[in-house]
């Protein structure tokens, strides 16, 4: 029998994005599964998930992986401090040096380093990761 994929890549939503009414492109239909958003494909996923990170800067100013994973996984939710350390040891960022969000090289690998640490794995490659971010 095939282990069955974490629930983020089931959902085609690799960054697990709660479901809170947003209208994200591609979102399925039912838009969720009762907690987290799921997308017809996974680009549409880790489309929300670039647009979720950058607008962290664009509209709050948070640009350090401190600062991104205390907000994206809160401790009421999730061992933060764990999860910080974990992204910041996958992409070798400093967790409190302030990153270029609107660079994608750099977005690219803290998407990698958050996928990973949301569903055991990630499966999809920097190029397809940057397609999606431009979709």
């Amino acid at each position: 029998m095939k282990k069955q994929e974490p629930r983020g890549i089931r959902n085609n939503n690799p960054g697990n994005i709660k479901y809170t009414g947003t209208a994200w492109l591609g979102l399925a239909n039912p838009p969720h599964d009762g907690t987290f958003c799921v997308f017809t494909d996974a680009r549409f996923g880790l489309r929300a998930l670039a647009k979720v990170l950058r607008n962290y800067n664009r509209y709050y100013g948070i640009r350090t992986i401190y600062r991104i994973i205390k907000r994206f996984a809160p401790a009421s939710e999730n061992q933060t401090d764990a999860y910080i350390k974990s992204v910041a040891a996958s992409t070798g960022y400093d967790p409190h040096k302030q990153l270029n969000i609107e660079d994608d090289k750099v977005l690219v690998n803290l998407m990698m380093a958050i996928i990973k640490h949301e569903n055991g794995k990630q499966p999809y490659s920097p190029e397809e990761i940057k397609a999606a971010i431009q979709c």
